[in-house]
């Protein structure tokens, strides 16, 4: 049995890590850290948790953390991560962060669209944490980077055509949708009830997201070259779920049937990817609460552009669930475990 921290358990992604973590056969939660609300229980912050989960949060302190922990899980927001993780690696702790500071490999990309990075010498020696795409190195990871949930979905829905070199790089546009806790759970105005309710609307317009460097550097690892993307990102008046959209031209005619073998042999015996075909189409309400990714690959065929559908759940496929998943290649557990889930409907 494995002792397991999560620092910063206030948050939604925190949550998410503890309701699946519970569940979890080889694994305890022994410490749990919240800056603004240390000094309470869990279950007061989250009464969802009442009688399951009663560990008292406790500030950050680093040293006391990895006393109580094999496997820590930083759930922090950008900067945070990368002040404690340094100290977690020195302690011979095993990291999986779910912020960003450790998905750029590019110290200097990281600088452009966050700010100068504290320890860019570990960036060489984090694994990013798509499975389907870096298994290998993931089981042999000592710091795991957690991906973003609009990268998980976009770089899901578009790894097969660009490893089989089908697309034109240049054309690649993508389109996503998020629920509002992809915002997280501190007070903002624009997440507030009266501001979201009964609206949709894009943002980060323009090129500007900060998933966009990593979108870029995990599709031109892919596709072999580097390349760039249209990314425009959109708030959902819902809680959880994404649901993106990719288009690009292939380079050759494309039918539906040919995409549809690519899509099914390149993710064979993928426990988390459910391929799509015969004009069924991806929905966020069929993956809420669960592992999985939903993919439907499809050909227009008045225009010849290609069309990729992919829904996950933003806090577990797209944060806490791949974050498990990434554990349990870690540690050497059934990829599965924990995860066998299946989505909340209706």
């Amino acid at each position: 049995m494995l002792n397991i921290a999560i620092v910063g358990a206030s948050g939604y992604t925190g949550l998410e890590l503890i309701r699946i973590l519970h569940c979890h056969p080889e694994v305890a939660v022994t410490c749990l850290t919240s800056e603004q609300s240390a000094g309470k229980r869990i279950s007061d912050v989250f009464p969802t948790l009442r009688g399951r989960c009663d560990i008292v949060l406790e500030n950050l302190e680093p040293v006391r953390v990895a006393d109580k922990a094999d496997i820590i899980f930083t759930a922090l927001p950008h900067k945070a991560a990368m002040e404690v993780v340094p100290t977690f690696l020195k302690l011979g702790k095993k990291v999986i962060d779910l912020s960003a500071d450790y998905r750029l490999s590019d110290p200097e990309v990281y600088g452009q669209w966050y700010e100068p990075h504290l320890n860019p010498a570990i960036l060489k020696k984090a694994v990013y944490g798509l499975p389907e795409i870096r298994r290998a190195k993931i089981r042999s990871a000592k710091l795991v980077a957690n991906p973003g949930c609009y990268p998980t979905s976009i770089i899901l829905g578009l790894a097969p055509l660009l490893k089989a070199g089908l697309i034109d790089l240049s054309s690649i546009i993508a389109d996503s949708a998020s629920g509002v806790t992809g915002a997280g759970r501190s007070a903002k105005v624009d997440s507030l009830y009266c501001e979201v309710n009964e609206g949709f609307k894009a943002y980060g317009v323009g090129g500007v997201h900060r998933h966009i460097p990593e979108i870029e550097q995990e599709l031109s690892l892919l596709a072999g070259e580097l390349l760039n993307i249209t990314f425009t990102p959109h708030l959902v008046p819902m809680d959880r779920g994404i649901l993106s959209t990719t288009y690009a031209m292939p380079k050759k005619a494309l039918n539906n049937e040919m995409i549809a073998t690519l899509y099914r042999e390149f993710y064979d015996g993928e426990p988390f990817v459910r391929v799509l075909m015969n004009g069924n189409l991806p929905s966020t309400a069929f993956v809420r609460g669960s592992n999985f990714c939903d993919i439907a690959p499809l050909v227009d065929a008045r225009t010849g552009r290609i069309i990729v559908v992919s829904a996950i759940d933003n806090l577990v496929k797209g944060a806490s669930g791949q974050a498990v998943q990434n554990m349990n290649l870690v540690c050497g557990f059934p990829e599965t475990m924990g995860l066998e889930g299946l989505a909340l409907f209706p």
